[in-house]
């Protein structure tokens, strides 16, 4: 049943008309729906009532004026017969819900400071009239009618009506529909009573609170200025991307050609996001290293040895031929752990001055998955003597609550320090590794259920893929569909952990699901717990968690919160 407000409303001989709709509403619309009743509205001077306001996530909002009685319309005049005969109606019914709307939408502007943009139907509900089914007006569709016949399954012919005749861009959002209750149930509720509520609160209080700790990196970028080739090492969560995107904004801002690199397809989207708001120059390049080699003409291929050898090998000695208008001023590189030494050539070959021009690199060597990296052989190939790039080390740590980051505290070392707030315990589901993904499943939905939004969710799994990210995978949709989804946050994410390299959200579950490469467990885990800003939910079999852990993280979930979703 949907949640309704007021719980249990009061109807009264003239609004059984209203009673009808409402508990057919009740029976019909889904557990996530949000629905009002009597919603009372005073704009300015003029004051305005909605008999029935529902709220559907991801779908839209639809404000209802119920009519009861047998309701006609004669030369443009509506009319209402009952026990007390026919009698004219003062206003259109559908002037009367439009005007409603209207008041309703500036009010909640000025209360949230954020206009409603998602679909609004204007809808008439009919319960004791049949209505026309080749009705035509062009003020009214027929769409936006609801009659006798459509009651027994309002939900349909309701959702259509949102879906096709309501004004906006999108579907309602499930976090915005939660913000509107507030406004519209005029309830404080026993504040502070409800302990997933308090989670929530904190959680966003500490976000905020990261945002404005991210900033500071700026700092560094100032005071290294000066400095052509930089190594920037730090742990998980020290604003690393962030400061590659800053970098890269300002020396773009100084008309220089900047390429601005990464491994990760899912972090190269995001790159591209980001630049893509940019009014000023933007990078030549920004994206996937192997995308690079592409545009400049290097021809695809397949294999691992292909992607890992020979296409650098060939993207160099084009670099090599470019003319110098073409040539890079600045190369920035985010997750720089992930880039082999011929990565490195290739792209230096592509440089105006590969020996001493700007190289940038952004790193934690603790994740390096892939065992790429070899800083002391970058621009040995070009002769001469190259410059080595000078390590400023990025201590700490913005991204999690000192929760999450103590899972790995042993990892990033003592010199972190932890600047996000305390947070709420990370959670621990016990479970074997073959029910790990069904179990990790169910956890997006009992957190749902406890009012976390779904788009602030990511499901990240170790092994193999999720059966939402594997079809994506099979039907090609990776680039067109998957990874521009996620970047529009527009539902719950399902990823692998290599592929979120560089990412974040505010919630993730990390499915343990077994690991191909057992040498390379403590990585990958260490990679999952710090994507998590505000709460982290660990699933898997505790003996595996052990055995890829290691020593350093051995302890790292002793402390957690036994959890079971249900």
């Amino acid at each position: 049943m949907p949640r309704c407000y007021p719980q249990d409303p009061e109807f009264t001989e003239k609004t059984s008309a209203e009673k009808a709709v409402w508990d057919q509403l009740n029976k019909d619309l889904p557990d996530e729906v949000l629905l009002f009743h009597s919603v009372q509205l005073r704009n300015h001077t003029a004051e305005h009532e909605i008999d029935i306001l529902v709220l559907w996530p991801r779908v839209g909002i639809a404000v209802i004026e119920v009519k009861g009685g047998l309701v006609s319309i004669c030369e443009g005049t509506w009319y209402q017969s009952d026990a007390k005969g026919k009698h004219k109606l003062k206003q259109s019914p559908m002037a009367q819900v439009q005007s409603a709307a209207h008041a309703l939408k500036e009010q909640l502007k000025d209360l949230m400071g954020t206009p409603i943009t998602s679909r609004m139907a204007h809808v008439i509900a009919l319960p004791y009239t049949h209505w026309p089914e080749d009705y035509t007006s062009v003020g009214i569709p027929r769409e936006l009618i609801i009659d006798r016949s459509e009651m027994d399954s309002i939900a349909q012919p309701l959702r259509a009506a949102i879906e096709e005749q309501g004004g906006g861009m999108s579907g309602l959002s499930p976090e915005f529909a939660q913000r509107m209750v507030k406004h519209l149930s005029s309830d404080t509720g026993l504040l502070g009573s409800d302990p997933a509520e308090v989670s929530y609160a904190q959680a966003l209080s500490n976000e905020d609170s990261q945002e404005a700790l991210t900033t500071r990196q700026s700092i560094l970028l100032t005071s290294t200025r000066s400095l052509p080739r930089v190594r920037f090492i730090g742990g998980a969560g020290s604003g690393k991307t962030w400061m590659a995107l800053e970098l890269a904004k300002q020396l773009c801002r100084q008309g220089q050609r900047v390429g601005l690199f990464c491994y990760n397809k899912g972090l190269g989207h995001y790159l591209a996001a980001e630049t893509s708001t940019w009014r000023h120059n933007k990078p030549v390049h920004t994206g996937e290293f192997h995308e690079y080699a592409r545009s400049l003409g290097v021809p695809d291929g397949s294999g691992q040895e292909y992607f890992d050898s020979v296409m650098p090998q060939k993207l160099r000695e084009i670099g090599l031929q470019l003319p110098i208008e073409q040539k890079l001023d600045a190369i920035i590189v985010d997750e720089a752990q992930d880039f082999a030494p011929s990565w490195w050539e290739a792209l230096l070959a592509c440089a105006k001055d590969p020996l001493a021009g700007q190289v940038h690199a952004f790193m934690d060597s603790r994740q390096d998955v892939y065992r790429r990296w070899d800083g002391s052989k970058i621009g040995h190939s070009f002769g001469g003597a190259s410059e080595p790039l000078v390590p400023i080390h990025v201590d700490d740590n913005l991204r999690n609550t000192r929760r999450i980051a103590e899972t790995f505290k042993k990892l990033i070392g003592d010199h972190s320090k932890l600047r996000g707030g305390d947070g709420i315990p990370v959670r621990y589901v016990r479970c074997a590794t073959q029910d790990a993904v069904d179990t990790a499943s169910d956890c997006v939905d009992a957190l749902i259920a406890e009012g976390w939004a779904n788009n602030q969710i990511a499901l990240l799994t170790t092994n193999r893929r999720h059966p939402v990210h594997q079809d994506h995978f099979e039907a090609g949709t990776i680039d067109s569909e998957y990874w521009p989804a996620f970047h529009r946050r527009e539902e719950e994410f399902y990823g692998h952990v290599l592929g979120f390299k560089g990412l974040e959200r505010s919630v993730v579950i990390l499915c343990v699901n077994g690991f191909k490469q057992m040498e390379r467990a403590a990585e990958m885990l260490y990679v999952g717990f710090s994507r998590a800003r505000s709460l982290l939910v660990v699933v898997g079999d505790e003996q595996l968690l052990d055995q890829g852990c290691g020593s350093e993280l051995h302890s790292a979930l002793h402390n957690s919160q036994p959890w079971q979703p249900s």
